[in-house]
């Protein structure tokens, strides 16, 4: 059967319309940069390497409408870098469907038989000016297409800036590091520079005037609240001490090789530098009456609470007679007496009545130990009351030494009441002890105490050079021995001598004391030098 020319042709052109389908179909999946260049000249580049001319070995051909049968496209051949018209172009009655995006390409639906297919918008023939639709969609594409492709050009520009951009941040890092090692450098040296002027200054200020501390803590004590009574407060902190005195140690030896058949202990300190000797102060003796020292504490600490009023009368009764020193025995039972006579008399002529007196008032012996207990005495008790012949009330040289300490800093009585109990200690009648060795113009306030077993005198002294220093002697000896005082005399004698040089203060206490400051400061400044 003939088949008509007409149909032949229909026929043709069908075909032709898939097959150029076909290839702008597998054009758009190049995504190759588009170049303008008139319509059918070839754009293939001649240095183009053969690699790219194997990825498509097809060459396509652009059609445009023949001018002679306009039924019948013109085959323009063109390598495949070429713009290629677009279908809208060459068959303006073709209705195309509607744009769609995938992964933020154009695309568009066409169909082909029963398949759907997708592929981007062919371009527009190059010869042919573009509307204003189709030039916003070709923004749109070169836009997504830009945002798309990052990556392609950060590492180009990464590349070509990477060493002049790493030479600036090695170089702005190497800067802020030179510059924070600087101002760790000066921080460093200034901190040096501090520690040695306050070394330097610390011990000028030791060396010039070593009181200055207890003086201002005793002020602070005294203006800050005069009528609170530092009761029950604790001596168990130790006394300040710094350096033993030896040359002084080596000369109470001397002494006591002399007297073999005496044992003394000597507790002796410094109250300006802190320098001490300490001889056997640990060992206990009996009391005596320098158990009365203590007692006379307590009862200005209850002054000081408002327990005790210095003119209080105080009745002696029957039990609180006592034999022995003093002449209060000798009055009339029920005769009264104002708390603080009867206090003194306990301490000037050492009367025993008054001191039964006295530890009644504040509660009796064991509330008196509890008392001695609190302050940190731990060899200081009450055992029976006055006269105690038998020696069984005890303590010792170095439980003395800081007893006195703690009164004469105001750490147990109000500055007050440590000046009545000073004074009166000063009026002892008994000066035949301490006393004894002291040069002219030194004073003393000291209690002494002799039974047969022991004799002992404790007291602080003030030098006529303005040195202070305190001084506990307690000698155990055969009954009623007279050596015993002897060697207290020779005691006080050689300390007060001692510390009557002129070198003795700056040799026991500001040589420890600056010396190694001293070196200290220079050891730093030193290291200053090294670092600058």
């Amino acid at each position: 059967m003939a088949v008509s020319r007409g149909s032949k042709h229909q026929t043709d052109r069908i075909e032709s319309e898939q097959r150029q389908t076909y290839r702008y179909r597998r054009l758009s999946r190049q995504r190759r940069p588009r170049q303008t260049l008139p319509l059918g000249e070839d754009i293939n580049p001649p240095s183009s390497s053969p690699s790219q001319r194997r990825q498509h070995p097809i060459q396509l051909r652009a059609v445009q409408p023949n001018s002679q049968n306009p039924s019948r496209p013109k085959a323009i051949p063109l390598n495949r870098y070429a713009q290629y018209p677009s279908e809208s172009s060459i068959y303006p009655n073709l209705k195309l469907p509607k744009l769609r995006a995938i992964n933020g390409i154009p695309i568009r639906e066409t169909s082909l038989g029963n398949r759907r297919m997708s592929h981007p918008p062919a371009a527009t023939p190059l010869s042919q000016p573009l509307n204003p639709r189709q030039e916003n969609s070709l923004r749109r594409q070169k836009r997504r297409s830009t945002v798309s492709t990052p990556s392609e050009a950060k590492p180009k520009r990464q590349s070509s800036r990477s060493q002049p951009a790493q030479t600036g941040k090695s170089r702005r890092t190497r800067h802020s590091q030179k510059r924070f090692s600087g101002i760790w450098i000066q921080i460093i040296r200034l901190l040096i520079l501090g520690v040695g002027i306050g070394a330097i200054a610390g011990t000028l200020l030791s060396v010039l005037d070593p009181t200055s501390k207890m003086s201002m803590r005793s002020s602070e004590a005294a203006e800050g609240n005069p009528q609170e009574s530092p009761t029950n407060q604790s001596i168990a902190s130790t006394l300040p001490l710094r350096q033993e005195i030896t040359p002084l140690k080596a000369q109470v030896q001397t002494l006591v090789a002399k007297n073999p058949k005496l044992q003394p202990g000597v507790f002796v300190v410094d109250l300006d530098t802190g320098a001490y000797l300490d001889w056997e102060s640990n060992s206990i003796f009996p009391a005596a009456s320098t158990i009365k020292v203590p007692i006379l504490v307590a009862f200005f600490q209850d002054v000081d609470a408002g327990k005790i009023r210095l003119d209080e009368p105080l009745t002696m009764t029957p039990e609180m007679i006592a034999k022995g020193s003093g002449d209060m025995q000798y009055q009339k039972p029920g005769t009264q007496y104002s708390a603080l006579e009867v206090a003194t008399k306990m301490i000037t002529i050492s009367d025993n009545t008054a001191t039964n007196m006295i530890i009644h008032r504040l509660g009796g012996i064991q509330a008196v130990n509890q008392r001695f207990i609190s302050w940190g005495l731990t060899a200081t008790a009450i055992n029976n009351p006055l006269p105690d012949l038998e020696g069984t009330n005890t303590t010792n040289a170095r439980d003395m030494a800081n007893l006195l300490y703690k009164v004469n800093q105001g750490e147990l009585l109000t500055l007050r009441s440590r000046d009545r109990l000073l004074d009166i200690m000063q009026r002892t009648v008994n000066n035949s002890l301490i006393p004894q060795g002291l040069g002219k113009g030194a004073m003393v306030a000291h209690k002494t105490g002799d039974i047969g077993s022991v004799l002992g005198d404790v007291g602080i002294v003030d030098m006529p050079t303005g040195k202070r220093y305190l001084i506990v002697t307690l000698v155990k000896r055969p009954h009623n021995d007279a050596s015993a005082s002897e060697l207290i005399r020779n005691l006080s004698r050689t300390v007060y001598d001692y510390f009557n040089k002129p070198t003795a203060t700056p040799s026991l206490n500001s040589m420890p004391i600056s010396t190694p400051a001293m070196m200290v400061s220079g050891l730093l400044i030193g290291l200053q030098g090294t670092i600058l």
